[in-house]
């Protein structure tokens, strides 16, 4: 596996850089209002971020009214372990440098399984806002140099990522439904997997600590 810059054009595949947004106040109280923990922890809303003015540039601009909410994903990780999509773009921008690892839908195959030969890794720079598109398997960020941490905003329609409907499955695809507007492909390895995801990734489990 190779980490090519989210400016190579083979990102396009995946999602865009989105340029014009002033991120210093956002960025700068992501650092300040939350942790950096030894794994990794995801929130999805966060009241600080929620209540500054980027919030309602974004929420018009990039996602065109929608309500959103803006949260975070903070910590140390080397692995890809799942991946996850949702039925709408993620954005992301983090104040240290983060590497994300994404592999496309239309990669998967007639049965839903990924091969993770498909998986490609980015290196987003800090401050640099990223959309990631809806058709774009992706899920927590990794650290970009050995040993360090990262903080990343996470940028999502309103209520992702929160309890999962109920639901009667109609189709393979409700099968993997995770939480809400989460539709979740394990790898065995996972602590997801132990938890009753459905494994759906084959191949060794993507680890970039000998890449960084």
């Amino acid at each position: 596996m190779k980490i090519l810059p989210v400016t190579d054009p083979s990102f396009r595949n995946y999602g865009q850089i989105l340029e014009g947004y002033d991120l210093k106040e956002l960025l700068e109280t992501l650092d300040r209002v939350t942790p950096c923990p030894d794994g990794v922890e995801y929130v999805p809303e966060q009241a600080e971020l929620q209540a500054l003015a980027v919030e309602k540039e974004l929420r018009n601009n990039a996602y065109g009214g929608m309500p959103i909410q803006l949260g975070w994903c903070n910590g140390h990780n080397t692995k890809m372990n799942c991946l996850e999509y949702h039925r709408d773009s993620e954005l992301n921008v983090g104040t240290e440098d983060f590497i994300l690892l994404l592999a496309k839908r239309e990669d998967l195959d007639e049965n839903g399984v990924l091969d993770v030969g498909k998986v490609a890794a980015y290196y987003c720079p800090a401050g640099v806002l990223v959309e990631v598109y809806a058709t774009t398997l992706h899920y927590a960020p990794c650290s970009a140099k050995k040993g360090q941490g990262f903080k990343v905003v996470i940028v999502l329609p309103k209520g992702t990522n929160l309890a999962k409907p109920e639901i009667t499955v109609k189709n393979p695809e409700d099968e993997i439904l995770w939480a809400a507007n989460k539709w979740l492909l394990a790898h065995a390895d996972s602590s997801e997997a132990a938890q009753g995801a459905k494994v759906l990734i084959t191949g060794e489990n993507p680890d970039i600590a000998g890449l960084i």
